[in-house]
């Protein structure tokens, strides 16, 4: 086998296949140039065959392996009764025809008129009259070459060159020595082979790829090998299987490495990957159309929708999987703050509670900011702050006991301080009643002194006008005193010149006056 770039045809390879002859009588197994001849006919799109001389009763004797091709190739896979004698079921199969006759020496020639190569082989192909054996063996060769292969091609080549001793080593003979008319018909050979031989396809217009050719040898080999009958149908079926099986793949592998390089986890939203995974698969199904065929029932195309299914379950849980991750390392930055304070007891205090909302709302709301979440955003901030209630539990529930308790301080410590402020008061009232006792104490003691000091001057005015009183009293008492001491000295005087007894009865007479004289005296001046 050899595949060389199709001289004409671009995106297309030429692969010569060379059976090396047949006839071969020591290959020992009859049967192998019967399977080779079979193989070249399932392989190619057009079958060359080569004789030498002309195309005579021998020539076609040794083509009756045509003869053979409706036992070792079947079209079906469960054949009708009638199949074996039905020969347009091989037409779509098989190859267009192509006879070489090397070393033609006959001048093409029919009854004195010029015809030409394809007439030569037309001609030769005719069926011949007469029921001898080997005539009705040479016919029916004649007639599996015009049933099987409808589209046939001759062509006569002259001897390369007269020099026989360059024959037998002729692919060593350079194009100068070769003989002009045998070129001149090697050119028109290969220019028909390139621009008039066909793509290889099988029955339905399915193109055969060097792949699909690799995997027809291989199934028709082991076929062969296993004793069973190339079948055609079977071949085409296989072919879709691996095809579309590969088809599917290739789709698959399309959806995957287009989905992992236009997607960039987390998504924003889910319908942003839904969009993307949307692109993707309608890439994939063009990829799975343009490598399958003959899915007549789709089910390819369904097993590709339901790979493409679970690859998207796959890329929903990759989306998932990097949203919640992604989430869990802003919210747990963000949350540095909050759970250092948590964990140092800073809202262990009345009114904590409060203060720790804010903490939280605070949290929420940069998270909030946070770009691209993607589908797991709230559901990340739902588990986290689940994951507080607890702790605010305690917080709140520590934070009423220390407000409870804060209350009641508050109240002792207002009460405290409101026996202080009485106490306060109450010395403040006793410094200013001292004070003002102080004041009233001096006023009244200036009151005092000026009472007293009016009450000496009202006493010593009325001593003095007591004194006067007195005084005059005194005087009129000395008086009445002095006169009677004048009238004591008197009568004395009279008494001492007059021994008369009436000096005693006066004085005993004016007792009372000089008594109540001295104590008049004594009580004034006590």
């Amino acid at each position: 086998m050899c595949c060389v770039p199709h001289p004409s045809k671009r995106n297309h390879t030429l692969v010569l296949l060379d059976t090396e002859g047949l006839g071969d009588v020591e290959k020992g197994d009859p049967k192998n140039d019967s399977w080779i001849f079979a193989l070249a006919v399932l392989l190619s799109s057009t079958l060359v065959y080569n004789s030498l001389g002309t195309i005579n009763h021998q020539a076609l004797e040794q083509l009756h392996y045509v003869t053979e091709l409706s036992q070792l190739i079947r079209t079906r896979a469960s054949p009708t009764s009638d199949e074996a004698e039905d020969h347009t079921e091989f037409v779509h199969f098989f190859p267009d025809f192509v006879w070489a006759v090397r070393d033609f020496s006959l001048e093409l020639k029919l009854q004195e008129r010029h015809i030409t190569e394809d007439e030569y082989l037309e001609n030769a192909l005719k069926l011949v009259p007469g029921e001898n054996p080997r005539i009705q063996t040479s016919n029916m060769t004649r007639k599996c070459i015009r049933d099987f292969f409808p589209k046939r091609k001759c062509f006569v080549f002259h001897r390369p060159t007269n020099d026989n001793s360059l024959l037998a080593h002729i692919q060593d003979v350079s194009e100068d020595e070769l003989e002009s008319a045998f070129k001149s018909q090697s050119e028109q050979f290969c220019s028909y082979i390139s621009t008039r031989g066909k793509v290889k396809t099988l029955g339905s217009g399915v193109t055969v790829t060097g792949k699909r050719l690799g995997c027809l040898v291989e199934m028709y080999v082991n076929a062969i090998n296993s004793g069973a009958v190339p079948c055609l149908e079977n071949a085409v079926t296989t072919l879709a299987e691996r095809e579309n099986t590969a088809a599917v793949e290739k789709a698959a592998t399309h959806y995957m490495a287009q989905m992992a390089e236009r997607v960039m986890f987390p998504t924003d939203t889910l319908q942003e990957l839904l969009d993307v995974h949307t692109a993707c698969e309608k890439g994939a199904i063009e990829v799975f159309m343009e490598h399958s065929f003959k899915d007549e029932n789709q089910n390819f195309q369904k097993t590709l929708m339901e790979t493409i299914e679970k690859k998207k379950e796959y890329f929903l849980q990759q989306n998932e999987e990097a949203s919640s991750k992604y989430c869990q390392t802003k919210i747990k930055k963000l949350s540095e703050s909050l759970m250092e304070n948590i964990s140092r007891g800073t809202f262990c205090v009345p009114q904590g509670h409060k203060l720790y909302q804010e903490a939280r709302r605070k949290v929420e709301q940069d998270y909030k900011l946070v770009p691209r979440k993607g589908v797991k955003a709230n559901e990340v901030l739902q588990c986290f702050l689940e994951s507080l209630e607890a702790t605010e539990k305690f917080i709140l529930n520590a934070d009423k006991a220390l407000t409870d308790m804060e209350k009641t301080l508050e109240a002792k410590n207002t009460k405290r301080e409101a026996m202080e402020d009485q106490h306060r008061i109450a010395q403040e009232v006793i410094i200013h009643v001292k004070e003002n006792w102080e004041k009233e104490k001096e006023t009244l003691l200036r009151q005092q002194e000026k009472l007293i000091e009016q009450k000496l001057r009202e006493q010593e005015e009325v001593l003095k006008q007591k004194l006067k009183v007195i005084e005059g009293m005194l005087n009129k008492e000395l008086k009445t005193i002095k006169e009677v001491i004048e009238e004591l000295n008197r009568r004395i005087t009279e008494f001492g010149n007059n021994e008369n007894s009436d000096f005693f009865s006066w004085i005993l007479n004016n007792n009372v006056i000089i008594s109540d004289f001295f104590w008049k005296a004594k009580k004034l001046f006590n």
